[in-house]
């Protein structure tokens, strides 16, 4: 029985998809639920497995070319069995340990493109991604190296040449509809920054009293994240316009919290999103931050996860930033910047103590947000993590 293997349907903010790569070849043997081939969207790479155990018969499309939502892919032949060639089946029993040890290197989607348009395998760039995956940036890191550093050739031979190398890769969907989002958020928003800093003695005090307790129960550690979502939230109540979107000539606001949470990939930022993050517990904001930028790195994550969002936060502070203005993930508003917590000396009651501080950064639309909310906004949460009873009282 043929079945036809087709593109899934496309959210309606995707028109269409960049087949990628495919990862058999006709007449290859396939497993039901095994990934057939990657497909590039500006958002995320999905995968398109098989929806039975056979034999690949027919690829329609070749890899390179953009596909819709429904078009046929392929045809695989259920039930059949793919024939082994003598001569495949004799380089398989003489195959060296080294060599056979490749087809268990890991890499993402985003990787593994790079590395076929390079003629690499896995094997010939070193990894540095978690479990021993092959990241992206080990790609472009690799490909970066001059000839000399690639191969057996003598440091001398390149010293002589004196050779100036470069890589010209192609850009990605996901780093185009960046690039394109970024600019069309600076010529569309009035964007200011304002900024403000927050002492963490009393929010840290807590993780240290109770995060022992709240793994042991919860399974998940106690980080700073979650204080800073329910931070905002508190003071998105208080004003409702930095939790607002623009839809034309529309002002809409939102009565509901769904928070963006800023993710660096391989394939570049970004954002899925907590819905009705208001009802959550800590615990609950820690798990599901945790599980969206793993899925986010490995390239599983779905459109539907990273469509939508109220109101975004940004950190920074991960990668060792003090300071910066964030851009605003439009059509939202507003964007919370997070930054690398620094002990400073600051004056407490007349004495000059040293405190974890951090700097915040709210990037907002001008447009209907004044700075009198965007002021009174940041203070909210500077409150708020200064006096962690808040959060709980809500107040």
């Amino acid at each position: 029985m043929s079945i036809e293997v087709r593109v899934p349907q496309l959210p309606e903010s995707v028109a269409d998809a960049l087949l990628a790569k495919w990862h058999k070849q006709v007449g290859d043997s396939v497993a039901r639920d095994e990934n057939l081939v990657d497909l590039e969207t500006d958002k995320v790479m999905l995968e398109v497995p098989a929806a039975a155990s056979g034999v690949l018969r027919e690829i329609k499309i070749q890899s390179g070319a953009t596909v819709k939502g429904g078009q046929v892919l392929a045809i695989i032949e259920e039930g059949a069995t793919a024939a082994a060639s003598p001569s495949a089946t004799a380089a398989a029993a003489v195959q060296p340990a080294a060599v056979a040890k490749q087809t268990t290197d890991k890499s993402g989607p985003a990787a593994r493109r790079i590395m076929e348009e390079n003629k690499l395998t896995p094997a010939d760039v070193v990894a540095t991604g978690k479990d021993g995956r092959v990241t992206k940036s080990d790609v472009v890191q690799h490909l970066a190296k001059p000839a000399a550093a690639k191969s057996d050739a003598p440091v001398a031979a390149l010293t002589q040449k004196g050779a100036r190398t470069e890589q010209r890769v192609a850009m990605t969907r996901l780093r185009a509809r960046i690039a394109e989002r970024l600019v069309q958020a600076q010529s569309t928003a009035a964007m200011l920054t304002t900024f403000n800093e927050v002492d963490l003695t009393a929010v840290n005090d807590i993780r240290a009293r109770y995060k022992d307790q709240f793994e042991k129960k919860h399974g998940v550690k106690l980080g700073l994240t979650s204080f800073f979502v329910k931070a905002a939230i508190e003071a998105l109540r208080k004003f409702p316009a930095v939790n607002a979107s623009i839809d034309g000539n529309d002002i809409v606001y939102h009565e509901y919290y769904d928070m963006g949470m800023a993710v660096s990939t391989d394939r570049g930022l970004m954002v899925p999103v907590i819905r009705n993050a208001e009802n959550l517990g800590f615990a609950e904001i820690e798990s599901a931050v945790g599980a969206y930028a793993k899925r986010a790195r490995e390239g599983s994550i779905t459109l539907e996860e990273l469509t939508g969002g109220t109101f975004t936060i940004t950190n920074g502070g991960v990668f060792g930033s003090l300071l910066s203005t964030p851009i605003l993930n439009t059509p939202q508003v507003a964007i919370l910047g997070l930054h690398k917590i620094q002990e400073r000396p600051v004056v407490v009651n007349g004495q000059i103590v040293i405190r974890p501080m951090m700097y915040l950064a709210l990037t907002y639309d001008h447009r209907i947000v004044d700075g009198r909310e965007s002021v009174q906004f940041l203070v909210a949460i500077k409150e708020a993590l200064e006096d962690p009873a808040r959060l709980l009282l809500q107040l």
